[in-house]
């Protein structure tokens, strides 16, 4: 499917709509990552699930959708100016959650456990509060 360059310029300016300050930054990434890890409640207990491991049950699509997921994560960190190694760690816990989460059954349970969004959120947090420590919030409330 071709794209003319119209089409191929709005989706461009949309993109480069979305507000690119860090605290915009942080929350869209918070969200995403407690959407993908920790969005339900296992019933009769306290573990947290998200899309990441109930869509990965879907063999192969499901994963290869919450890869795309985890990887705008990636992007949201790479416009933040993060540094390669910080985007190659991130890149590596993506890939082996979803070449581990293919494998059928074992990569299911897999996603259950290791929760590579979460990684991956840690290591965007330290940078803005290492960068950009006016985003910190705490307990809801902004510093």
């Amino acid at each position: 499917m071709a794209i003319n360059q119209k089409s191929f310029d709005q989706v461009t300016g949309a993109l480069s709509s979305l507000d690119r300050n860090p605290q915009a930054v942080r929350q869209r990434v918070v969200a995403l990552e407690k959407v993908l890890e920790r969005a339900f409640t296992v019933p009769g207990t306290q573990y947290k699930v998200g899309l990441d491991a109930i869509v990965g049950l879907v063999p192969v699509v499901g994963d290869w959708v919450t890869g795309a997921m985890s990887a705008y994560l990636i992007w949201e960190a790479r416009n933040l100016g993060m540094s390669k190694w910080q985007l190659a760690r991130m890149s590596g816990n993506a890939v082996f959650d979803t070449a581990v989460g293919m494998v059928p059954f074992a990569g299911d349970l897999f996603d259950f456990v290791f929760k590579s969004n979460s990684r991956n959120l840690r290591i965007i947090k330290a940078h803005l509060d290492k960068h950009h420590p006016s985003t910190v919030i705490i307990e809801g409330e902004k510093l």
